[in-house]
């Protein structure tokens, strides 16, 4: 089974954790009703703790072949050991998921790949790592591959950090977005589809919509994301699952764009991007060479090589020269961080 788009978008949905036969049937049914045709269902919960709701198990893989027969619609689970791969694949399910944990995980992402070796049928959808590590992440997609699963989609679900925050909206959300490991996995990995998991990021259903939006705008090839027929009552997740009814008009108001270049005036735009680019690359080759120069110097006069006060006037004059040209001081910033500790590994070689 290989899975195509919704509306130019795929879409995935369905409740975090499956919880009875009757929620499941519920949801899936409206969910249906609203055109969505892939639906998902977690029956085992990698839980943090135990003695809380770990999931339905096996039980579940028999509602899951209901919601199939009865709405046609196509029905995937996660799966987080190769015992749980055997079971969704026994019961006929159409894909499958791996989670972030299990993903930080090689040797169960082997596990799994094993029993699904050379699988034509079954998709198999990887979510990034709990760290934002792209490597981790492409090495589970590469084991799969590997052992011949041909439908490999990667997730981007976010990443654990304690204090994430959106520094401009001022949102908080329940995992760090980290845009730029997705766009780096897609530059390594081309052919492999990439879809976003908004409910993950947020955490907060009111944030859904945006994220869903911000993932198109960065063209992902679409979103997989939890809902519940009743939010409120929901074992898991409770503050991050929409209603059926809540994602129909997120996905009415959806801006799909076009994947065609066809602008002249945009190329010409690009154009003057890359002549741009080539001045910094130029100018920071030239101010790495100086660096160099500086810490020969130092080496000769026994001087420390990171020098506090000269560091800390460096980044105040560039973020006042930011601010004035209306460049951001928390890009600037980063941007001298990274250069300041390039400079500093440059004069270090230069003293050994």
């Amino acid at each position: 089974m290989v899975l195509s788009t919704f509306n130019s978008q795929l879409i995935i949905a369905g409740p975090c954790a499956a919880e009875s036969e009757q929620q499941v049937i519920s949801t899936a049914k409206a969910l249906a009703a609203i055109g969505v045709k892939y639906f998902r269902a977690g029956l085992w919960k990698p839980r943090t703790q135990p003695g809380t709701f770990e999931g339905v198990g096996e039980v579940g893989l028999q509602w899951l072949r209901r919601v199939k027969v009865e709405t046609g619609m196509l029905v995937g689970t996660e799966v987080a050991n190769a015992e749980h791969a055997r079971l969704a694949v026994a019961a006929g399910l159409d894909f499958v998921w791996i989670g972030a944990r299990t993903t930080t995980n090689p040797f169960a992402v082997q596990e799994i790949a094993d029993v699904l070796k050379n699988n034509k049928e079954i998709t198999v959808l990887v979510k990034n790592p709990m760290n934002p590590d792209v490597n981790l992440w492409v090495g589970a997609i590469k084991r799969l591959l590997k052992v011949g699963v041909e439908h490999v989609v990667a997730v981007h679900r976010g990443f654990f950090n304690a204090q994430c925050t959106m520094h401009n909206a001022q949102l908080s959300y329940r995992n760090d977005p980290y845009w730029y490991v997705p766009i780096e996995l897609r530059r390594l990995m081309p052919k492999v589809p990439l879809l976003c998991d908004p409910s993950h990021i947020a955490g907060k259903k009111e944030l859904v919509a945006g994220l869903c939006q911000k993932a198109l705008d960065l063209d992902f090839d679409g979103l997989m994301i939890e809902c519940h027929c009743c939010p409120e009552l929901a074992l898991s997740d409770i503050e991050q699952q929409l209603t059926p009814a809540h994602l129909k008009v997120i996905l009415e108001r959806l801006v799909v764009h076009e994947r065609v270049d066809k602008d002249k005036e945009l190329a010409e735009l690009r154009s003057k991007i890359d002549s741009l680019d080539s001045i910094l690359i130029d100018a920071l080759a030239k101010r790495m060479h100086v660096s160099r120069e500086i810490g020969e110097y130092k080496r000769q006069h026994n001087m420390p090589i990171v020098q506090t006060g000269r560091y800390n006037d460096v980044i105040q004059n560039r973020l006042e020269l930011a601010e004035e040209l209306g460049l951001s001081t928390d890009l600037v910033k980063q941007i001298y961080e990274l250069i300041h500790e390039a400079s500093v590994n440059a004069q270090c070689v230069e003293s050994r």
